[in-house]
């Protein structure tokens, strides 16, 4: 089990590092309904990340069982073709940074995201980490380690429970420290939204190439 989390942890980063929805959630910690809105998107945030895991581990758990010294090529294709896509996703945001001097865009829902409420900020949370390309692409990686790897339905659910725990972190954290002291964190929130907006293209595009690579070196070594 243990091996399987050491898997696991870069693809549970690659989800907890996405800008957007981090400011989403201080978004909506700024807003007047904030502690309501708040709890929903985190709760839609960690729903969409358990049933991402969940349903790619039951796929892959189906594959066709093999020694753990034999090849595993059908592993292997599915970690090429989840490398390559991320690879693709780095590019697209690479491409996309904004250039010097050019105020970086943000969806134009978050133009609206002050007046958003409870039911919507819950499923905002869970578009953002179950249907979101990047975060599929990385759940898919992490459901493909988990249940290729031959573990207890204990072990399993226990694994999925860290990749969520560290995956749905950056949310978590700014949430529950808004709830305790809310006064305090405004203006760090502040100070951090505008940051990562600023920052969103070129952090994504590191993320996504690194761990496509990584990917793409687990697929070669399945063979």
């Amino acid at each position: 089990m243990g091996a399987v989390i050491g898997e696991i942890l870069p693809l549970a980063l690659g989800v907890a590092i996405s800008p957007i929805p981090i400011i989403a959630a201080i978004l909506m910690l700024l807003s007047p309904k904030a502690r309501v809105t708040s709890v929903g998107f985190l709760l839609g945030w960690v729903l969409g990340i358990v049933v991402a895991v969940t349903v790619f581990t039951l796929l892959s758990s189906i594959l066709p069982a093999q020694d753990a010294d034999a090849s595993k090529p059908i592993q292997g294709v599915i970690q090429l073709l989840l490398g390559a896509g991320l690879l693709l996703l780095s590019l697209r945001q690479w491409r996309g940074r904004p250039k010097a001097g050019e105020e970086p865009q943000m969806p134009t829902w978050m133009q609206a995201i002050d007046k958003v409420s409870l039911p919507v900020a819950l499923g905002l949370g869970f578009l953002l980490s179950a249907i979101n390309p990047k975060n599929l692409l990385m759940a898919a990686a992490a459901g493909v380690d988990i249940g290729s790897a031959g573990l207890e339905v204990g072990s399993i659910v226990l694994v999925i429970a860290v990749f969520t725990l560290i995956a749905a972190s950056t949310v978590l954290v700014p949430v529950v420290g808004y709830l305790i002291a809310a006064e305090r964190l405004r203006g760090p929130l502040d100070a951090l939204r505008v940051w990562l907006g600023k920052e969103n293209a070129v952090i994504m595009a590191v993320l996504l190439l690194v761990i496509g690579v990584s990917l793409i070196g687990k697929g070669i070594g399945s063979f």
